[in-house]
């Protein structure tokens, strides 16, 4: 989908909250920790559920977990240890902007995966450091 460029924030805010799902999936990007940026050679990987993140701004700033949900719609990760309690004595995950998280530890690498590293990395990443390190 292709825009007129602005620099009015309030049609910026109301294109990304308009954009449709399939490219709302580019607003998931997510910044590598440190080790694992030299490990794969690239800045940002697509965050799926599953992974270990850690959230670097807000109230819950340090926290690690494992990402529960992805809600692509609201442009929101849940993530287990990040909750809430409601009035009603509820707990319920509290939504994080994939912005404010990074990625601490990749869960399941599939071929899908595997080949989004290695043509951002623009390298061949050997079998062996591609495993499953999902515990």
């Amino acid at each position: 989908m292709r825009y007129q460029k602005t620099k009015n924030p309030r049609k910026q805010r109301k294109r990304i909250y308009e954009a449709p799902l399939h490219y709302k999936h580019r607003f998931f990007n997510v910044h590598l920790s440190k080790e694992l940026r030299e490990k794969y050679k690239t800045r940002t990987l697509p965050v799926r559920k599953g992974d270990i993140v850690r959230v670097k701004r807000g109230g819950y700033k340090k926290t690690e977990g494992k990402v529960a949900k992805i809600l692509t719609s609201k442009v929101r990760l849940e993530i287990e240890g990040i909750a809430r309690e409601k009035t009603g004595g509820v707990r319920s995950f509290y939504p994080v902007h994939p912005s404010n998280v990074e990625l601490v530890r990749l869960g399941k690498i599939d071929k899908v995966r595997r080949k989004i590293i290695e043509r951002r990395a623009k390298a061949e990443i050997p079998e062996t450091e591609l495993t499953t390190e999902e515990e």
